[in-house]
């Protein structure tokens, strides 16, 4: 399993072998994102976002995750906004060893993400705590 950083100049090439992924990601968003919009983001902010792909060759992906260094006032961290894909197992353990270094070459002190809940079952070996829970009020 090969996990590794997509070049915003070759996002498009990459695009149609990840595209369902992230349009799964972008419907536990509830209407906020579509996986278009993740893709223009990607493309708008020109390397404030990172792409990360994890595949065995050219007709092989199995995974994807956006990413972003943020700094807060007081910590940096490593935001993964986006994850989605097929047969976990294979990649997560390569990809979060590549973000885990991505995010120490940029001086992060943490990753974070956010997301369903079944999340926390899927990190929580990997040292991940939940630390809050994300509500919303619709406006009537």
């Amino acid at each position: 399993m090969q996990v590794t950083w997509v070049p915003t100049e070759h996002i498009e090439f990459v695009w149609p072998n990840i595209r369902e992924y992230m349009m799964g990601a972008a419907e536990f968003t509830f209407g906020r994102f579509t996986a278009e919009d993740i893709k223009n983001e990607l493309l708008r902010r020109q390397g404030e976002q990172q792409l990360w792909v994890a595949f065995e060759d050219k007709d092989n992906f199995y995974g994807a995750v956006v990413t972003e260094v943020y700094q807060y006032p007081q910590m940096r961290a490593l935001i993964m906004h986006f994850t989605g894909g097929k047969q976990l197992p294979k990649w997560k353990t390569p990809m979060l060893e590549i973000l885990q270094q991505f995010a120490a070459d940029n001086e992060c002190d943490v990753i974070e993400s956010y997301g369903r809940p079944g999340w926390a079952k899927v990190f929580k070996k990997d040292g991940y705590e939940q630390r809050f829970i994300f509500y919303e009020l619709p406006v009537e």
